[in-house]
């Protein structure tokens, strides 16, 4: 505890669902809560795909931390880059100085898993945060402008091709949402383009979609893509993509400008500082499949 006071300090790092539930459940507990993140709002990641094809705007799905706990007389906010943990001290090294803490909760999330994969990390998209999602959605709309006035029709189709890479939740939902902005919106939009150049692709490396969830479900995610004129490939493992083309394990290219990748997750860069154990999404499965 610190000094001069009785009332335990419980700091949670993360601002996330697991962050935001810890915190509210500590509101009429007599202790002292923090809550640190890095960014100053809760953001609502399932959404985030439709941030991506321009269904839903940035300030639909990210809410401000301090104004969810306006009300929490316990709670104060603050927005931190953490450097590591002194356990024995019970002290976070932060940007700012040192911060002491009674209780630590980590709620800190996960990133993107490459996998090692070096050109994929550096020359495709993630979908973790907002900044990825309106990364992606200028990068969509600045496609189809280059398209317009692209006439070698290679390149042109190179520029209308998007590959998704991960057949889990994130994977479908983003195909999916994709193929509906550009056959629903951008069509009208784009009247001068064809649109039988537009190819939306969903490469998974398992032999079927939505892996963690029943068979059923898998197969019934596949044929609603199919109708939206995704094109699926199972079984199909993605190698490299240096933002031209993407490359997949025996050799095959698609000629493609985008690739978004959402087929896996590890835990948060401060737990190798922390020497923190991590659960199996950390290790690289040897088909890369989504959330394996």
């Amino acid at each position: 505890m610190e000094a001069g006071t009785a009332r335990p300090r419980v700091v949670i790092l993360g601002a996330g669902f697991g962050g935001l539930s810890a915190a509210k459940a500590l509101g009429n507990v007599p202790c002292d809560v923090v809550v640190i993140d890095r960014r100053n709002y809760h953001l609502f990641q399932p959404l985030l795909y439709q941030v991506a094809t321009a269904g839903l705007t940035p300030s639909e799905i990210a809410y401000p931390v301090r104004a969810i706990f306006r009300k929490q007389a316990n709670l104060s906010f603050r927005v931190e880059e953490i450097e590591g943990v002194d356990f024995g001290a019970r002290t976070l090294r932060a940007t700012s100085g040192p911060i002491p803490y009674d209780y630590l909760i980590l709620a800190i999330g996960a990133q993107t898993n490459f996998f090692g994969l070096e050109g994929v990390k550096r020359n495709g998209f993630a979908l973790k945060d907002v900044q990825d999602a309106v990364a992606i959605r200028n990068h969509v709309l600045r496609c189809f402008e280059q398209a317009v006035l692209e006439r070698d029709p290679g390149r042109r189709g190179a520029l209308l091709t998007f590959v998704v890479g991960g057949g889990g939740p994130t994977g479908v939902e983003m195909a999916g949402a994709l193929s509906e902005l550009m056959r629903l919106v951008l069509k009208k939009d784009y009247a001068g383009l064809n649109l039988a150049d537009v190819r939306v692709i969903l490469v998974e490396s398992l032999d079927r979609l939505l892996a963690g969830m029943p068979e059923s479900l898998g197969e019934a995610a596949r044929k609603s893509l199919e109708k939206k004129s995704v094109v699926t490939r199972l079984g199909t493992v993605v190698e490299d993509f240096d933002g031209k083309t993407v490359r997949l394990k025996g050799g095959e290219t698609i000629a493609a400008s985008t690739l978004i990748w959402a087929a896996g997750a590890k835990a948060a860069p401060l737990t190798e500082a922390l020497g923190i154990p991590t659960g199996r999404s950390d290790i690289a499965p040897k088909t890369r499949c989504d959330g394996c």
